[in-house]
């Protein structure tokens, strides 16, 4: 099966899958499920990276991990070279990982730096993105270092979580996430610090990574003695007005646990009240992130492609800065990550697995239970809305 995808503005609508993404744009109760080609069709993800990646607000995890002026990670989102760092100023900056010499990449993995010195030719960079060095150039005829400084993009840290966005030209924030932060407000989310990040491979698409972390209708036959027993029906799902999808869902304990490890529960977050206190709430923040809120612990996941069949994720656990501070918590801890790992173990065979089955040339769109995936197709509907 090969796909006939123009990247041209309007070369989708005289493709069958322009049909396939409107019978995305339904509720739940009526909408079908993405065209299984999204998942595995390079020319459909090159749509995602014009479309979405290129100008869209991005999530990348939590803004408290960057802590000190100086500290800094590297990212390729979706081919895309970027290094995120703290400033003097204490304000997080993004640039594009590329020399402005002869592009070469200035800085690799994750660490702590006063500036940015490019490996090649020494070229030399404040934390504010300044050209400050330039060896042997004073011959250069019209050079002027304020003239070359790093491409930088926009920032924005909402309720400790950090975004970027690569388009100048896009909405600002707030209008990108709509009522997300009054959504989540009964939660200390300024107040969580991450204890555990962990990187890995996943052998699917990156969008079927997240679908699966947004919907309950695995948890029984996917999860059956692992985590299915804490995890009672889920409410409707939230009416929200940002690019975003919610759900909450009532626990028997911690979802944060497995079901036979429920005696080490940590005490709730500080000031937790209400319906907040009784569950978790599923939040899916498009287009790459998402996370779970519960009474005692936040759980994060990003998904970036690396190619249609392989995406790179990133989790993040966190806690109130509270409960670190206890001093049994790394050995309390210790049970919740193997929670997270635990139920991982059993989702990604079931991932890969599907994996495969989409690449079927008799693979087709299904349809959504409208009360156990109203995420995932609430996700649909805005990835179909960007690629149309």
């Amino acid at each position: 099966m090969t796909s006939q995808i123009s990247l041209a503005s309007d070369g989708m609508k005289n493709t069958s899958l322009f049909a396939e993404l409107q019978a995305c744009n339904a509720p739940a109760q009526s909408a079908f499920s993405l065209p299984p080609r999204c998942y595995w069709d390079p020319e459909v993800l090159a749509l995602e990276v014009e479309r979405i990646f290129r100008n869209q607000w991005i999530g990348i995890g939590r803004t408290s991990r960057f802590e000190r002026p100086g500290d800094y990670e590297t990212h390729d989102i979706a081919g895309l070279p970027l290094i995120v760092l703290r400033d003097k100023e204490n304000q997080i900056r993004v640039f594009a990982n590329s020399c402005r010499h002869r592009g070469a990449r200035l800085l690799e993995g994750q660490g702590h730096c006063r500036g940015i010195r490019c490996p090649f030719h020494c070229w030399s960079y404040a934390l504010d993105g300044r050209l400050v060095g330039t060896p042997h150039m004073e011959r250069a005829e019209g050079f002027q270092r304020a003239d070359y400084g790093l491409i930088e993009f926009q920032a924005a840290d909402i309720g400790g979580f950090l975004f970027i966005c690569l388009d100048q030209q896009a909405v600002d924030i707030d209008r990108h996430l709509g009522d997300f932060a009054a959504r989540h407000a009964d939660w200390p989310l300024d107040s969580l610090v991450v204890s555990r990040r962990r990187c890995f491979e996943v052998g699917c698409n990156w969008k079927a990574f997240l679908e699966v972390f947004n919907e309950y209708y695995h948890l029984p036959f996917v999860h059956p003695t692992s985590i299915a027993g804490v995890y009672s029906p889920p409410e409707a799902p939230d009416v929200t007005t940002g690019a975003y999808a919610s759900q909450f869902g009532v626990t028997e304990g911690t979802g944060a646990l497995l079901d036979a490890q429920q005696a080490y529960a940590l005490p709730p977050m500080p000031d937790l009240k209400g319906r907040a206190a009784t569950g978790v709430r599923y939040s899916w923040v498009f287009p790459n992130m998402t996370f779970a809120a519960g009474t005692d612990s936040l759980w994060i996941y990003e998904a970036y492609p690396l190619d249609p069949d392989r995406c790179h994720v990133v989790q993040s656990i966190c806690f109130h800065r509270d409960t670190v501070a206890r001093p049994d918590f790394e050995e309390i801890a210790a049970q919740y990550y193997h929670r997270f790992d635990a139920a991982l173990a059993e989702d990604l065979p079931a991932l890969e697995n599907q994996h495969r089955g989409l690449k079927s040339p008799f693979a087709q769109q299904g349809r959504f239970e409208p009360n156990l995936e109203p995420n995932v197709a609430a996700f649909a509907r805005w990835y179909a809305e960007r690629l149309s």
